[in-house]
């Protein structure tokens, strides 16, 4: 069976993770997102400052529920 060599490389990438944050900062279509750890994304869509998204590869995908984010130590 042929099987598609350059479909086959793409297969063996990570898919881009989705992140949770607040949105800190919107203007122009780009928002900045502070993610639990603290770090500051920025992704473009429509949110407004205080709002939870999900965003994944520069985008905002949606809402996100307001929740706390736990730390489990292993």
């Amino acid at each position: 069976m042929s099987r598609n060599l350059y479909r086959a490389f793409l297969d063996l990438m990570p898919a881009p993770a989705l992140l949770v944050g607040e949105v800190v900062a919107y203007a122009d279509g780009v928002a900045d997102i502070e993610l639990p750890d603290g770090n500051i994304i920025k992704a473009r869509g429509t949110a407004t400052v205080g709002d939870h998204v999900f965003a994944r590869n520069g985008l905002i995908e949606g809402e996100a529920p307001a929740l706390t984010p736990v730390t489990i130590e292993v």
